[in-house]
């Protein structure tokens, strides 16, 4: 597979995105205003609802088996580095580049989070179809290919819809905050703008910081038991409702609807019986699974749309500093590569990963694709970062082409 072949197939599925995305910029430009910021948000919401959790159920309902399942035990695992190392080098990178605090999650989920599903759709197939690839018949390849990308788009919306949907809902939390709480000016404060012969209007939203007196607050201290003060009940009280707090999070995230889509996809694609409901050509409820699928494939084109056109507001009013994005594109195409290079192979001459050389290569670009765009969908949801992120994406699939293909030639050559 010549190196022109192989970059036409990697770049194929960043210029489609591209392009839908500058349809999408034009749609909300001012030639347009088609795609206004309240339409951007209303097709947000069916965008989470209804497009998304559809894509999920039909995709593992149709392709995963309880086998496969069994067989496949190590891709569960990959993604998991792949989020783990991914979430500590956005972290490192968000404590050194220091942006702003309501976009330290984004940071994280950019370097954590990636493309898992329609671009490995088109480029697994695609170098399948090559002649001169090193993973065998084209039939074969092109079948046990999809089913392992449906496995992984499954797996990948999974961890996206809990752990970085946590991470984006904590952006807007600390985004939110700042935004509706008033400011405290200190007695220092007061003072200076007292001297200075600025009165403190009593009519404006300012809450100055009243001094105690230092028997007020002696008072205050004397009449408070010092066994309260760090007493072992209340450490297990705060202890408790920590947890509590905690799993109310993991629950709420559990029964978003991607997430709770992908868990009955698993279960009805494990279970035989209901797996024949469903799927196949004298499936009962045929009609049903094909039209969850005719909406699933509404996601990718909608998501695009919608990044498209936040980039036009982005370009004018992101906060996100270029270094940031410089450190965001060395994470996800020349570190984690790496990392993905020693965690396959290692797994493989552990005996954790079987022979085939196309299982062993998708376990690799898992590593290696751009940010998922489920990320875009997350920031309009909360509405925090959509500048930010859509820049951050323009950058990181502008430079997924080049990077796509390098590594692409790489994983071959190693696995050939």
């Amino acid at each position: 597979m010549g190196l022109w072949s192989l970059f036409l197939v990697a770049s194929a599925p960043v210029i489609q995105v591209l392009l839908i995305g500058m349809l999408g910029a034009y749609l909300a430009s001012g030639y347009s205003n088609t795609l206004h910021a309240t339409a951007r948000k209303d097709m947000n919401k069916i965008v989470f609802t209804v497009f998304t959790p559809s894509l999920m159920f039909a995709s593992l309902s149709k392709t995963v088996t309880f086998e496969e399942i069994i067989s496949w035990w190590f891709m569960p695992v990959n993604l998991g580095l792949i989020f783990l190392f991914g979430g500590i080098l956005g972290w490192i990178v968000a404590k050194i580049l220091k942006p702003p605090r309501h976009l330290e999650g984004l940071v994280m989920a950019t370097c954590s989070s990636g493309n898992l599903g329609n671009l490995m759709l088109i480029i697994i197939p695609a170098v399948c179809s090559e002649k001169g690839n090193p993973f065998g018949d084209q039939a074969m390849c092109s079948a046990r290919g999809l089913s392992y990308v449906s496995f992984s788009m499954a797996l990948g919306g999974f961890y996206i819809w809990t752990y970085t949907y946590g991470l984006i809902k904590k952006d807007a939390k600390v985004f939110h905050g700042n935004q509706s709480e008033p400011h405290r000016f200190t007695s220092n404060e007061v003072n200076t703008m007292e001297e200075g012969g600025q009165g403190v209007s009593t009519n404006q939203n300012i809450l100055p910081v009243t001094a105690k007196s230092a028997e007020e607050v002696a008072e205050t201290q004397l009449g408070t038991p010092l066994l309260n003060r760090g007493s072992v009940p209340d450490k297990v009280m705060n202890l408790w409702n920590k947890m509590k707090e905690s799993l109310h999070n993991l629950v709420e995230e559990l029964l978003a609807p991607p997430t709770l889509a992908a868990i009955i996809g698993f279960i009805v694609g494990a279970v035989p019986w209901l797996k024949s409901l469903l799927v196949g050509s004298s499936a009962p409820l045929k009609v049903v699974q094909d039209s969850i699928k005719l909406l699933g494939d509404g996601t990718i084109p909608c998501i695009t749309l919608i990044l498209g056109g936040n980039l036009t507001r982005g370009i004018r009013k992101s906060s996100i500093k270029p270094m940031v994005i410089f450190a965001i594109v060395c994470v996800r195409y020349v570190i984690l590569p790496f990392i993905g290079i020693a965690v396959v192979q290692a797994a493989y001459e552990v005996g954790f990963v079987t022979y085939d050389p196309l299982y062993r290569y998708v376990l690799m670009i898992q590593f290696t694709v751009p940010p998922a765009m489920s990320i875009a969908t997350m920031n309009q949801l909360f509405d925090v970062g959509q500048e930010e992120s859509s820049v951050i994406f323009l950058w990181t699939y502008l430079i997924a082409a080049i990077a796509l293909t390098f590594w692409s030639v790489v994983f071959m050559w190693i696995l050939s």
